[in-house]
C-alpha cells in the first residue's frame, strides 16, 4: 500500500531491494524488449573487441530498476520526473542492491509531493546509477 502523506519525513525510505546476480540472458531479454540490440550487451567477441572484459549491461536496464522500486514504493502514478545518471558499468554476475529516500517534501501546483534521491549500488561498493524522481503524495 503506497504510504499517505503524514507518513513520508524527510529520511523515510522503503526497504532495499537486491537484484542478481544479473546475468547475460537479463540483459538479452531487457534489449530485446527494448528493441536495441546492440551486440556490445550480449556478443562476447564483440564485447571485447570494444575493449570490454565481457557483454555490459545497457544502462536503462538498471535505471529501469531504480523506477520500479521508487514505483512499487509510492505508484506509478504518481510519478511527476525522474532523471538517471550512469555512473558505472553493470556486467554478468553483478548483484545490485536498489535504495533510496525522501530528501523534500513540500506543496507544489497545488498537489503535496516528494522528491527521492535512489541509488543503484554494485556488489563491490561503486555506483551504477543515481536517480532523482518527483512524486504526488495524497
Amino acid at each position: 500500500m503506497t504510504p499517505g502523506w503524514d507518513e513520508l519525513r524527510e529520511g523515510s525510505s522503503a526497504p532495499a531491494r537486491t537484484v542478481g546476480p544479473l546475468t547475460r540472458t537479463d540483459f538479452v531479454r531487457y534489449q530485446g524488449a527494448s528493441g536495441d540490440m546492440n551486440p556490445v550487451h550480449h556478443d562476447e567477441a564483440f564485447a571485447r573487441a570494444a575493449g570490454y572484459d565481457a557483454p555490459l549491461g545497457v544502462g536503462m536496464f538498471h535505471a529501469g530498476i531504480l523506477a520500479t522500486w521508487a514505483t512499487d514504493w509510492l505508484g506509478p502514478e504518481n510519478v511527476r520526473a525522474f532523471r538517471v545518471r550512469w555512473k558505472e558499468a553493470v556486467w554478468p554476475g553483478d548483484v545490485l542492491t536498489i535504495a533510496g529516500k525522501v530528501v523534500r517534501k513540500y506543496d507544489e501546483a497545488g498537489e503535496r509531493r516528494v522528491d527521492l534521491e535512489l541509488v543503484c549500488a554494485r556488489q563491490a561498493g561503486g555506483i551504477a546509477a543515481q536517480a532523482w524522481a518527483t512524486f504526488v503524495v495524497v
